[in-house]
């Protein structure tokens, strides 16, 4: 019995340079009749790549690490919450990321100048890996992100740290609330406080707020049971509650 060919890997390029892109398109003319595939587009940063495989269906992602504003351990999180993630091959000049972690059965690495037998051996076993999640690829980084993933409507939407003003933990989700709107995700409040502690203080234990948020603190109550602080912040009109355990913050804005 014949058997039945495999389907030609679809193939998606991500790296900030265009002569980067161009040295791996030529690779992958060289080694197509070893790995059948196809290539299906290719982007110049992080948020180009993520609105390109939202629309654009790739098996995998030849990946570079180092790009400005958003790098490749930080992109490979956010592909990671598409319904079909890709599985990412990194491209990397910087052997660090091998030495780290790339022993991670999910994904290949390949180092830069880039060799054609290297990058089908690459191919060949991404088409049989399994898509990088979103932990493993935060463990990567080693740094925080500067943009957290909001999956709405079946899209995935990136919403930049800098924007935010509060963490709110609510049920299951967290809120997350910027001077335009709010969103859900399903984040851990204590992650994203061991991730963002240096931008963002614990006012409640359902709470993060932005340093650079709060312009200032109110003492609300008639008596001395029932007077409690809230934060108040740029841009909004939400007021929120500090707890007893954290009103040190309160003394701590005052001193500085």
């Amino acid at each position: 019995m014949i058997p039945t060919p495999e389907p030609a890997l679809r193939v998606a390029i991500v790296d900030d340079e265009a002569p980067a892109r161009a040295r791996l398109r030529d690779l992958l003319g060289d080694c197509g009749a070893q790995v059948p595939h196809q290539l299906v587009g290719e982007a110049a940063s992080g948020p180009e790549a993520l609105e390109l495989l939202q629309d654009t269906r790739a098996n995998v992602v030849l990946l570079d690490v180092r790009m400005p504003g958003m790098d490749g351990l930080e992109l490979a999180g956010h592909l990671s919450l598409l319904p079909q993630p890709p599985a990412v091959v990194f491209v990397t000049a910087y052997d660090e990321f091998a030495v780290q972690a790339f022993d991670l059965h999910a994904v290949d690495y390949l180092m830069k100048p880039v060799r054609a037998s290297r990058l089908a051996e690459a191919l060949s076993r991404a088409r049989h890996s399994v898509p990088l999640q979103a932990a493993q690829a935060r463990a990567l980084a080693g740094g925080p992100r500067r943009q957290l993933s909001v999956t709405e409507g079946g899209r995935v939407h990136l919403v930049p740290v800098d924007d935010i003003l509060y963490f709110k933990a609510e049920l299951k989700y967290v809120t997350i609330r910027t001077a335009q709107r709010e969103y859900l995700i399903e984040e851990s409040l204590m992650q994203l406080e061991q991730e963002f502690g240096e931008r963002f203080v614990r006012i409640h234990r359902n709470c993060l707020v932005a340093r650079a948020a709060i312009t200032g603190f109110e003492r609300l109550g008639g008596g001395a049971v029932d007077t409690h602080w809230v934060a108040v912040l740029r841009g909004v009109p939400d007021k929120l509650a500090i707890s007893r355990r954290q009103q040190h913050v309160v003394r701590e804005f005052s001193r500085g």
